[in-house]
Protein backbone atom coordinates (compact mmCIF):
# COMPACT_ATOMS: atom_id res chain seq x y z
CA UNK A 1 0.00 0.00 0.00
CA UNK A 2 1.18 3.50 -0.79
CA UNK A 3 1.61 4.92 2.68
CA UNK A 4 4.97 6.54 2.50
CA UNK A 5 7.48 9.01 3.76
CA UNK A 6 7.41 12.34 2.04
CA UNK A 7 10.81 13.10 0.59
CA UNK A 8 12.56 12.04 -2.56
CA UNK A 9 15.76 11.84 -0.52
CA UNK A 10 14.31 8.93 1.46
CA UNK A 11 15.69 6.06 -0.58
CA UNK A 12 15.62 2.31 -0.28
CA UNK A 13 19.40 2.09 -0.02
CA UNK A 14 19.98 3.90 3.29
CA UNK A 15 18.21 1.29 5.38
CA UNK A 16 20.66 -1.45 4.45
CA UNK A 17 23.36 -0.01 6.68
CA UNK A 18 21.40 1.14 9.71
CA UNK A 19 18.87 -0.56 11.95
CA UNK A 20 15.25 0.45 11.65
CA UNK A 21 13.50 -1.36 14.48
CA UNK A 22 13.39 0.69 17.65
CA UNK A 23 11.81 0.03 21.03
CA UNK A 24 8.77 1.94 22.18
CA UNK A 25 10.78 3.90 24.76
CA UNK A 26 13.17 5.19 22.11
CA UNK A 27 10.26 6.09 19.85
CA UNK A 28 8.82 8.22 22.64
CA UNK A 29 12.15 10.05 22.97
CA UNK A 30 12.09 10.82 19.24
CA UNK A 31 8.44 11.83 19.46
CA UNK A 32 9.14 14.32 22.24
CA UNK A 33 12.05 15.77 20.28
CA UNK A 34 10.07 16.33 17.07
CA UNK A 35 7.42 18.30 18.98
CA UNK A 36 9.71 21.34 18.74
CA UNK A 37 10.32 21.01 14.98
CA UNK A 38 8.51 22.51 12.02
CA UNK A 39 7.93 20.65 8.70
CA UNK A 40 10.81 22.26 6.81
CA UNK A 41 13.68 20.63 4.93
CA UNK A 42 16.04 21.94 7.61
CA UNK A 43 14.32 19.86 10.30
CA UNK A 44 15.73 16.68 8.72
CA UNK A 45 19.30 17.85 9.30
CA UNK A 46 18.41 18.49 12.92
CA UNK A 47 16.92 15.01 13.29
CA UNK A 48 19.88 13.30 11.63
CA UNK A 49 22.28 15.11 13.94
CA UNK A 50 20.26 14.12 17.01
CA UNK A 51 19.63 10.48 15.97
CA UNK A 52 22.53 9.50 13.65
CA UNK A 53 21.98 5.76 14.20
CA UNK A 54 18.69 5.83 12.25
CA UNK A 55 18.34 6.19 8.46
CA UNK A 56 17.06 9.54 7.14
CA UNK A 57 14.04 7.79 5.59
CA UNK A 58 13.04 6.35 8.96
CA UNK A 59 13.42 9.69 10.71
CA UNK A 60 11.40 11.48 8.04
CA UNK A 61 8.60 8.93 8.24
CA UNK A 62 8.49 9.23 12.04
CA UNK A 63 8.53 13.01 11.89
CA UNK A 64 5.82 13.14 9.22
CA UNK A 65 3.51 10.84 11.19
CA UNK A 66 4.05 12.67 14.48
CA UNK A 67 3.58 16.05 12.83
CA UNK A 68 0.33 14.95 11.21
CA UNK A 69 -0.95 13.83 14.63
CA UNK A 70 -0.03 17.26 15.97
CA UNK A 71 -1.91 19.00 13.16
CA UNK A 72 -5.00 16.85 13.71
CA UNK A 73 -5.03 17.79 17.40
CA UNK A 74 -4.95 21.51 16.57
CA UNK A 75 -7.09 21.51 13.42
CA UNK A 76 -10.28 22.74 15.11
CA UNK A 77 -8.46 25.75 16.56
CA UNK A 78 -6.94 26.77 13.23
CA UNK A 79 -10.21 26.32 11.34
CA UNK A 80 -12.33 28.53 13.57
CA UNK A 81 -13.82 31.25 11.29
CA UNK A 82 -12.47 34.15 13.37
CA UNK A 83 -8.99 32.59 13.42
CA UNK A 84 -8.95 32.08 9.64
CA UNK A 85 -10.05 35.69 9.18
CA UNK A 86 -7.24 36.85 11.46
CA UNK A 87 -4.62 34.84 9.52
CA UNK A 88 -5.85 36.30 6.23
CA UNK A 89 -5.87 39.87 7.51
CA UNK A 90 -2.38 39.47 8.94
CA UNK A 91 -1.13 38.16 5.62
CA UNK A 92 -2.74 40.94 3.55
CA UNK A 93 -1.39 43.60 5.89
CA UNK A 94 2.16 42.21 5.79
CA UNK A 95 2.01 41.76 2.01
CA UNK A 96 1.63 45.54 1.64
CA UNK A 97 4.68 46.37 3.74
CA UNK A 98 7.02 43.39 3.21
CA UNK A 99 6.08 41.78 -0.10
CA UNK A 100 9.51 40.23 -0.66
CA UNK A 101 9.52 38.36 2.66
CA UNK A 102 8.34 34.70 2.92
CA UNK A 103 5.21 35.87 4.70
CA UNK A 104 3.15 32.68 4.74
CA UNK A 105 6.12 30.60 5.87
CA UNK A 106 6.74 33.03 8.71
CA UNK A 107 3.08 33.06 9.70
CA UNK A 108 2.87 29.25 9.61
CA UNK A 109 5.86 29.07 11.94
CA UNK A 110 4.36 31.66 14.31
CA UNK A 111 1.00 29.90 14.66
CA UNK A 112 2.43 26.34 14.45
CA UNK A 113 0.48 25.29 11.38
CA UNK A 114 1.70 23.37 8.34
CA UNK A 115 2.73 25.90 5.63
CA UNK A 116 0.79 23.99 2.97
CA UNK A 117 -2.34 23.87 5.14
CA UNK A 118 -2.06 27.57 5.90
CA UNK A 119 -1.61 28.34 2.19
CA UNK A 120 -4.84 26.46 1.51
CA UNK A 121 -6.75 28.54 4.06
CA UNK A 122 -5.35 31.81 2.69
CA UNK A 123 -6.14 30.94 -0.93
CA UNK A 124 -9.64 29.93 0.10
CA UNK A 125 -10.15 33.31 1.80
CA UNK A 126 -8.71 35.13 -1.19
CA UNK A 127 -11.09 33.39 -3.61
CA UNK A 128 -14.11 33.98 -1.37
CA UNK A 129 -13.23 37.67 -1.12
CA UNK A 130 -12.71 37.92 -4.87
CA UNK A 131 -15.71 35.86 -5.98
CA UNK A 132 -18.07 36.47 -3.03
CA UNK A 133 -18.67 32.73 -2.90
CA UNK A 134 -17.03 29.56 -1.64
CA UNK A 135 -14.47 28.22 -4.12
CA UNK A 136 -14.95 24.70 -5.39
CA UNK A 137 -12.55 22.03 -4.18
CA UNK A 138 -11.47 21.43 -7.77
CA UNK A 139 -10.50 25.06 -8.35
CA UNK A 140 -8.74 25.29 -5.00
CA UNK A 141 -6.74 22.10 -5.54
CA UNK A 142 -5.67 23.22 -9.01
CA UNK A 143 -4.38 26.51 -7.65
CA UNK A 144 -2.41 24.79 -4.91
CA UNK A 145 -0.88 22.40 -7.47
CA UNK A 146 -0.18 25.24 -9.92
CA UNK A 147 0.14 28.41 -7.81
CA UNK A 148 0.47 30.71 -10.81
CA UNK A 149 -3.16 30.01 -11.62
CA UNK A 150 -3.88 32.25 -8.64
CA UNK A 151 -4.86 35.68 -10.02
CA UNK A 152 -2.49 37.44 -7.62
CA UNK A 153 1.18 36.93 -8.46
CA UNK A 154 2.45 37.86 -5.01
CA UNK A 155 0.11 35.40 -3.29
CA UNK A 156 1.07 32.81 -5.90
CA UNK A 157 4.74 33.22 -4.99
CA UNK A 158 4.03 32.89 -1.26
CA UNK A 159 1.85 29.82 -1.80
CA UNK A 160 4.59 28.18 -3.88
CA UNK A 161 7.09 28.84 -1.08
CA UNK A 162 4.79 26.97 1.28
CA UNK A 163 4.26 23.91 -0.90
CA UNK A 164 7.95 23.61 -1.78
CA UNK A 165 9.17 23.94 1.81
CA UNK A 166 6.56 21.78 3.57
CA UNK A 167 7.79 18.18 3.91
CA UNK A 168 4.56 16.79 5.39
CA UNK A 169 1.62 18.29 3.51
CA UNK A 170 0.74 19.66 0.09
CA UNK A 171 0.51 18.54 -3.54
CA UNK A 172 4.26 18.05 -3.94
CA UNK A 173 4.38 15.78 -0.90
CA UNK A 174 1.37 13.82 -2.16
CA UNK A 175 3.12 13.16 -5.48
CA UNK A 176 6.31 12.05 -3.74
CA UNK A 177 4.40 9.74 -1.39
CA UNK A 178 2.62 8.14 -4.31
CA UNK A 179 5.88 7.62 -6.21
CA UNK A 180 7.69 6.12 -3.21
CA UNK A 181 4.77 3.80 -2.49
CA UNK A 182 4.87 2.52 -6.08
CA UNK A 183 8.66 2.16 -5.88
CA UNK A 184 8.41 -0.15 -2.89
CA UNK A 185 5.61 -2.20 -4.40
CA UNK A 186 7.85 -2.67 -7.46
CA UNK A 187 10.74 -3.61 -5.18
CA UNK A 188 8.59 -6.24 -3.47
CA UNK A 189 7.54 -7.77 -6.80
CA UNK A 190 11.18 -7.80 -7.98
CA UNK A 191 12.26 -9.63 -4.82
CA UNK A 192 9.51 -12.21 -5.24
CA UNK A 193 10.55 -12.85 -8.84
CA UNK A 194 14.21 -13.16 -7.83
CA UNK A 195 13.27 -15.88 -5.37
CA UNK A 196 11.06 -17.63 -7.97
CA UNK A 197 7.88 -17.24 -5.94
CA UNK A 198 4.55 -17.29 -7.76
CA UNK A 199 2.16 -14.54 -6.74
CA UNK A 200 -0.78 -12.37 -7.68
CA UNK A 201 -0.51 -8.64 -7.10
CA UNK A 202 -3.26 -6.21 -6.15
CA UNK A 203 -4.14 -5.33 -9.74
CA UNK A 204 -4.45 -8.99 -10.75
CA UNK A 205 -6.60 -9.72 -7.70
CA UNK A 206 -8.95 -6.85 -8.49
CA UNK A 207 -9.28 -8.12 -12.05
CA UNK A 208 -10.41 -11.42 -10.53
CA UNK A 209 -13.16 -9.64 -8.62
CA UNK A 210 -11.55 -9.19 -5.19
CA UNK A 211 -12.37 -5.85 -3.59
CA UNK A 212 -10.11 -5.39 -0.54
CA UNK A 213 -6.84 -7.30 -0.78
CA UNK A 214 -3.24 -7.17 0.39
CA UNK A 215 -0.58 -6.12 -2.10
CA UNK A 216 0.52 -9.71 -2.75
CA UNK A 217 -1.14 -13.11 -2.51
CA UNK A 218 1.31 -16.00 -2.76
CA UNK A 219 0.07 -18.81 -4.97
CA UNK A 220 2.17 -21.22 -2.91
CA UNK A 221 2.60 -20.28 0.78
CA UNK A 222 6.07 -19.78 2.27
CA UNK A 223 7.48 -19.94 5.78
CA UNK A 224 9.38 -17.08 7.43
CA UNK A 225 10.82 -17.54 10.93
CA UNK A 226 8.81 -20.75 11.12
CA UNK A 227 5.53 -18.95 10.40
CA UNK A 228 3.37 -19.65 7.36
CA UNK A 229 2.83 -16.66 5.06
CA UNK A 230 0.01 -16.52 2.50
CA UNK A 231 0.05 -12.79 1.75
CA UNK A 232 2.39 -9.80 1.93
CA UNK A 233 1.54 -6.15 2.51
CA UNK A 234 4.01 -3.37 1.61
CA UNK A 235 4.05 -0.24 3.77
CA UNK A 236 6.49 2.47 2.69
CA UNK A 237 6.36 4.06 6.12
CA UNK A 238 7.43 3.56 9.73
CA UNK A 239 5.12 1.38 11.80
CA UNK A 240 4.25 3.20 15.03
CA UNK A 241 1.57 2.22 17.53
CA UNK A 242 -1.12 4.45 16.09
CA UNK A 243 -0.66 3.58 12.41
CA UNK A 244 -0.14 -0.14 13.06
CA UNK A 245 -3.27 -0.53 15.18
CA UNK A 246 -5.25 1.39 12.55
CA UNK A 247 -3.96 -0.98 9.86
CA UNK A 248 -4.73 -4.00 12.05
CA UNK A 249 -8.35 -2.99 12.42
CA UNK A 250 -8.89 -1.72 8.88
CA UNK A 251 -6.79 -4.18 6.87
CA UNK A 252 -4.61 -6.85 8.45
CA UNK A 253 -7.18 -8.77 10.51
CA UNK A 254 -9.55 -8.95 7.55
CA UNK A 255 -6.69 -10.25 5.38
CA UNK A 256 -5.99 -12.94 7.98
CA UNK A 257 -9.63 -13.93 8.17
CA UNK A 258 -9.91 -14.18 4.41
CA UNK A 259 -6.50 -15.44 3.24
CA UNK A 260 -4.74 -16.84 6.33
CA UNK A 261 -1.56 -15.62 8.05
CA UNK A 262 0.64 -13.04 6.34
CA UNK A 263 3.65 -10.75 6.40
CA UNK A 264 3.72 -6.95 6.68
CA UNK A 265 6.86 -5.15 5.50
CA UNK A 266 7.38 -1.72 7.02
CA UNK A 267 10.21 -0.60 4.74
CA UNK A 268 11.23 2.26 7.06
CA UNK A 269 11.10 0.25 10.27
CA UNK A 270 8.68 -0.21 13.14
CA UNK A 271 8.34 -0.22 16.92
CA UNK A 272 9.79 -3.62 17.84
CA UNK A 273 7.12 -4.41 20.46
CA UNK A 274 4.47 -4.37 17.74
CA UNK A 275 5.74 -7.66 16.31
CA UNK A 276 3.65 -9.55 18.87
CA UNK A 277 0.87 -11.01 16.70
CA UNK A 278 2.80 -13.84 15.04
CA UNK A 279 0.74 -16.56 16.70
CA UNK A 280 -2.41 -14.82 15.42
CA UNK A 281 -1.11 -14.67 11.86
CA UNK A 282 0.71 -11.35 11.38
CA UNK A 283 4.48 -11.20 11.05
CA UNK A 284 6.38 -7.88 10.79
CA UNK A 285 9.64 -7.22 8.95
CA UNK A 286 11.54 -4.07 7.91
CA UNK A 287 12.70 -5.55 4.61
CA UNK A 288 12.24 -8.49 2.32
CA UNK A 289 13.10 -11.67 4.29
CA UNK A 290 16.24 -13.61 3.36
CA UNK A 291 15.25 -16.75 5.31
CA UNK A 292 12.29 -17.85 3.17
CA UNK A 293 11.40 -21.53 3.12
CA UNK A 294 9.01 -22.77 0.45
CA UNK A 295 6.69 -25.61 1.33
CA UNK A 296 7.75 -27.68 -1.67
CA UNK A 297 11.30 -26.63 -2.45
CA UNK A 298 13.06 -25.84 0.82
CA UNK A 299 15.00 -22.60 1.32
CA UNK A 300 14.53 -20.03 -1.44
CA UNK A 301 17.90 -18.53 -2.18
CA UNK A 302 17.24 -15.34 -4.04
CA UNK A 303 19.47 -12.30 -4.18
CA UNK A 304 18.44 -10.00 -1.35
Amino acid sequence: MMDSVSSSSATVADKSVKRMQICRAEYRVIGRFVEQLRPTRQCMKTLQTQFPHLPPSTLLSIFSQEYQKRMKRSMARHHAPDVIKEYYQRYRSEAKTRPAAPLLLELANQVDLSPALLARLIVECFLEERQASVASRHVLNNMLREPYLIPDLLLAKHVEQCTVNDCCYGPLVDCIKHAIGLEHEDLLRDKLRETNLSFLDENQLRAKGYDKTPDIILEVPIAVDGHIVHWIESKASFGDDHSHHTYLNEQFWSYCNRFGPGLVIYWYGFVSELDCQRDRGILLRDGFPSDIVTLCQGPARGRV
